[in-house]
């Protein structure tokens, strides 16, 4: 742990140093992916355990809600992102882990829910949860999308994603921080682009 080592200047130096390495083309291409998600009426799952499980629901939460304007939130008629966190339906991922098995609770919601079309964002720090690679699986072979954010060597799913951000760091905290920091800035390119705002507003007015 970072944080055990370093005080704090120096570890937010360490956090600096980290972003300023991502792959910008790589951060774009996330926001691409859900954007084209809204513009063609898909789903967007998000999936992960333990604090990147977290992570899920909260980029579910802001998605789904803040890819709106705040008047437009009781407007019945305006278009919206469909999104759903998979690691938010507690009874039935109790029920799937005890019944079939911790490594099918993404999975077998995805036979319920998933589509050819459909995007998947998978995130595992290590790369290497099983029920993580079960579900990437599933998607390639029916047609899904996929996304991956990762950690340390990227593991497994570094290599079976189609595409994804790879953080290149062995500190689980740090990993899971900063996927959460560039989905923000993933938030509000979307944001921006389904409502015409900031740098997409001329693009709308040329469009109009």
């Amino acid at each position: 742990m970072l944080g055990a080592k370093l005080d704090v200047p120096a570890y937010l130096g360490r956090l600096n140093d980290e972003i300023s390495a991502l792959d910008h083309g790589a951060i774009e291409r996330m926001a691409d992916l859900i954007y084209a998600a809204w513009e063609n009426g898909k789903f967007v799952f998000i999936i992960g355990n333990g604090g990147s499980g977290c992570n899920a629901s909260h980029m579910a939460e802001d998605l789904g809600k803040s890819t709106l304007r705040e008047p437009e939130l009781k407007d019945e008629t305006k278009k919206r992102l469909k999104v759903l966190s998979l690691t938010d339906n507690l009874g039935w991922i109790m029920a799937l882990g005890n019944d079939v098995g911790y490594d099918q609770i993404f999975v077998q919601q995805l036979m319920n829910y998933g589509s050819a079309g459909d995007v998947l964002i998978a995130i595992s720090g290590s790369g290497n949860s099983p029920n993580i690679l079960a579900a990437v699986d599933w998607a390639h072979r029916h047609g899904l999308k996929t996304y991956g954010l990762t950690g340390y060597g990227g593991g497994k799913l570094l290599k079976q994603q189609q595409d994804g951000l790879h953080v290149k760091l062995d500190d689980m905290g740090m990993v899971e921080s900063i996927h959460l920091c560039i989905f923000h800035w993933v938030l509000n390119d979307v944001f921006a682009r389904i409502n015409g705002e900031g740098r997409y507003a001329k693009t709308a007015a040329a469009a109009s």
